[in-house]
C-alpha cells in the first residue's frame, strides 16, 4: 500500500516532498549564484524513507555537481555540465568561462498533487554562455510509489528536447573528445561522500562488489542492461541504502543508443549517457526524448531484490 505525501511550493524557488515526516526531495529550480556551475534545475536532497540521505551536492572535487540533474557535458562546443571543459588529449580540462551554458526554468505546464503522487512538467530554454536560446525542453517528474513495507520510493524523470537553434546541435562527451571511458552526459546522480567505494550491480551476471562492478558496467549499452543498482553502506549511521537506476522501455527507440557511465571511485556517480563513444545531431526543429526511473531504497539490494522490484512495478 502506498503512503501519503505532502508537497510544499515554495514559488520561484523549490518543490519539496516528504512522507512519513522524512523530506524525501527537493527539486530547486531557482537559479544558483555561479554561472561557473551550469545554472540548471536540479534535485538534492534525496533521502530514503529512513531519512538516510543518498545525494551528494557541490562536492569540493566538482562544485558543480548537484544531486540528481539534467546535463549535457559536450554541446556544440557549449559545456552544459558546469566546470571545466574537456578541450582534447593535448590540453585536458580547461577553465573556459565562455563555454559553460545554462538551463533557464520557464514556467511549469502542469502541476498535479495527489494523496500519493507528485506530477509536474517544466518548461525550460538551455541557453549558450553568449545568451543565444538553443533549445527547449518539456521535462516530467513524477515522484509515486512511496511504499513503507518495502522500504522504497520512486522518481520517473523524462525529457523532451526541441531544436530551436537554426542549425543543427551536436550532442557528444569527454570521450567523444578524446578522453577514453570519460562519456559522462544525460540525467546524473552525483551520491554523497560515504557511497565512494558502493557496490555496483546489474543484470545477467554483469557488475560486482565495489570498483570492479562498476568498471564491469561502465560503457555498458542500455540494450544489455537497462537497469543497474548502486548500493554502498552510510557513515555516521548503522544503515545502508540502495539506488536503482532504469531506462525505459522506450529509451531503445529513441535518437541514438544510450550507455552507461558508473563510477564507484574516486566519486559515487551514476549517469544514462545518451553520447558516450559517439556524437549524434539533431537538426534545426527536430526533437529527442528520454525517461528513465530512480528507485530509492532502505537497505542493501542483490541482483534478485532489483529485479523483483522492476518485475513487480511496471512501467
Amino acid at each position: 500500500m502506498t503512503q501519503q505525501i505532502t508537497v510544499t511550493h515554495t514559488h520561484g524557488e523549490r518543490i519539496s516532498v516528504a512522507s512519513g515526516g522524512v523530506e524525501l526531495m527537493a527539486y530547486v529550480y531557482a537559479p544558483d549564484p555561479d554561472a561557473f556551475e551550469a545554472r540548471k534545475p536540479y534535485a538534492h536532497p534525496l533521502r530514503t524513507l529512513a531519512g538516510s540521505p543518498v545525494s551528494g551536492y557541490r562536492p569540493n572535487d566538482h562544485r558543480w555537481h548537484k544531486g540528481l540533474q539534467m546535463t549535457s557535458s559536450h554541446l556544440s562546443g557549449q559545456n552544459f555540465w558546469g566546470g571545466n571543459s574537456y578541450l582534447g588529449p593535448d590540453q585536458g580540462y580547461q577553465r573556459v568561462e565562455e563555454r559553460v551554458g545554462s538551463m533557464r526554468h520557464d514556467g511549469f505546464e502542469e502541476f498535479t498533487v495527489t494523496d500519493d503522487r507528485l506530477r509536474f512538467t517544466e518548461k525550460l530554454t538551455w541557453v549558450e554562455n553568449g545568451g543565444q536560446e538553443w533549445a527547449r525542453e518539456l521535462r516530467t517528474i513524477e515522484l509515486h510509489s512511496v511504499e513503507a513495507d518495502e522500504g522504497t520510493w520512486a522518481l520517473d524523470w523524462s525529457i523532451d528536447l526541441t531544436n530551436i537553434r537554426g542549425e543543427a546541435l551536436h550532442f557528444g562527451s569527454p570521450t567523444t573528445a578524446g578522453r577514453e571511458m570519460a562519456g559522462y552526459t544525460g540525467l546524473n546522480w552525483r551520491g554523497p561522500r560515504d557511497f565512494t567505494g558502493g557496490d555496483v550491480i546489474g543484470p545477467d551476471g554483469r557488475g560486482g562488489e565495489g570498483e570492479a562492478g562498476a568498471s564491469d558496467l561502465m560503457g555498458t549499452p542500455a540494450a544489455d542492461a537497462p537497469w543497474i543498482a548502486f548500493t554502498a553502506e552510510h557513515d555516521d549511521i548503522d544503515a545502508h541504502s540502495t539506488l536503482l537506476f532504469a531506462h525505459a522501455p522506450e529509451n531503445a527507440e529513441s535518437i541514438h543508443a544510450s550507455h552507461w557511465f558508473v563510477r564507484s571511485e574516486p566519486i559515487p556517480s551514476v549517469a544514462p549517457s545518451w553520447a558516450f563513444f559517439e556524437e549524434f545531431e539533431l537538426p534545426p526543429g527536430e526533437s529527442f526524448g528520454y525517461r528513465y526511473r530512480v528507485v530509492v531504497a532502505d537497505g542493501a539490494w542483490d541482483r534478485t531484490r532489483a529485479e523483483s522490484y522492476l518485475k513487480n512495478h511496471g512501467w
